[in-house]
């Protein structure tokens, strides 16, 4: 058997990765979570970014159709350059989440990778139910295990020359609704036919993680190529986190950037700071789990582009890893986490 990645350029060995982003977009479309923002500065959000009212969008970040649109021209030359800094500074691959009813693009993370020599990894499944048109809203689980299965294995139907090479982000609600049960459902049985590595979206409520991973393994889904994206704005209360980290899937860290604690899509969550992630991390790490944890941005807005007065995809790298050394924890157990077991996770053998 041989061990491979697949990328959009095609296959890698998985010790090609380098450090890796797990969870980011490159190029969607979130304008369906427009919220209304305050009626006292509703006019901030009239026009484009300034250096005048990214600080209004920084704190209502889904109040600007603007900033939702991560796939017009603009918000495509910044991604480029982006990916570029990330490549400056030591980055090696990007996941790439976007799944179906967000708008994937796989020509655009062809040029990307191209361009930028970072490798890139297309997933392949389903958005909520919520984003999903008609035609799609009446698939059958079999229906979405034979579309995943194709583009694993043949071809993505968008783009029938690129394989995508794990699937995810499959996404939910709470209460889970049918359609993507039967996501979840699809997406187990796939995992323990081809052995891929596959990526869940919860929803805000503590009780979703475990509730997804229980419809995964009850499908055939494997603990250890699995993985549950948000921890870090689902499970605030460590004793929580913990039980779920028992499981035995891959944590995923993945909101590393968003420090304000107005949380548009949920109000009852405080959004914790990258301090407090990085407590969490170390929390698991303490208790023996580093080889189950993954790190990222889940950058999807304008606003978190560097040309749009954010962070980037390069954030982690340049101001996060040398706060972990400071924190407690060692070189190997930072390349731990972001470098083995992403490629751990993304692994395919053949």
């Amino acid at each position: 058997m041989s061990a491979i990645v697949q990328t959009v350029l095609g296959d890698v060995h998985p010790s090609a990765l380098g450090r890796t982003l797990t969870h980011e977009h490159l190029s969607m479309d979130f304008t369906h979570f427009y919220k209304e923002p305050p009626k006292e500065i509703a006019d901030k959000f009239q026009s484009g970014f300034s250096l005048e009212n990214v600080g209004f969008h920084r704190q209502y970040p889904y109040s600007s159709k603007n900033n939702l649109i991560f796939n017009d021209l603009k918000a495509k030359e910044a991604v480029l350059n982006d990916v570029l800094a990330y490549k400056k500074y030591g980055g090696g691959t990007i996941v790439e989440n976007t799944t179906e009813g967000i708008k994937r693009d796989i020509d655009f993370y062809k040029q990307l990778s191209e361009k930028s020599k970072v490798h890139i990894v297309a997933g392949t499944g389903y958005y909520i139910a919520d984003v999903q048109n008609n035609s799609t809203m009446g698939s059958t689980a079999e229906d979405m295990y034979n579309h995943m299965l194709k583009e694993m294995t043949e071809g993505c139907v968008d783009y029938p020359t690129v394989k995508s090479g794990f699937v995810g982000e499959i996404a939910s609600v709470w209460p889970i609704k049918e359609f993507e049960r039967k996501a979840i459902k699809a997406a187990g049985e796939l995992q323990s036919q081809i052995g891929c590595g596959v990526s869940f979206h919860p929803h805000r409520e503590p009780e979703s993680p475990f509730e997804i991973i229980r419809l995964y393994s009850e499908a055939g889904g494997k603990m250890d190529k699995v993985v549950m994206s948000h921890l870090d704005r689902t499970l605030l209360d460590f004793d929580k986190l913990a039980e779920f980290s028992e499981l035995g899937t891959y944590c995923q860290f993945d909101l590393f950037g968003v420090e304000v604690s107005f949380y548009q899509l949920h109000v009852p969550t405080d959004m914790p700071s990258d301090a407090q992630r990085m407590n969490m991390i170390k929390g698991l790490v303490d208790d023996g789990k580093e080889n189950r944890i993954l790190m990222s941005h889940d950058v999807h807005t304008k606003h978190r582009l560097i040309d749009f007065g954010g962070h980037g995809y390069c954030h982690i790298i340049n101001n996060i890893l040398p706060r972990m050394t400071a924190k407690g924890f060692s070189q190997a157990q930072i390349d731990k986490i972001t470098i083995e077991n992403p490629a751990e996770w993304l692994t395919i053998k053949k």
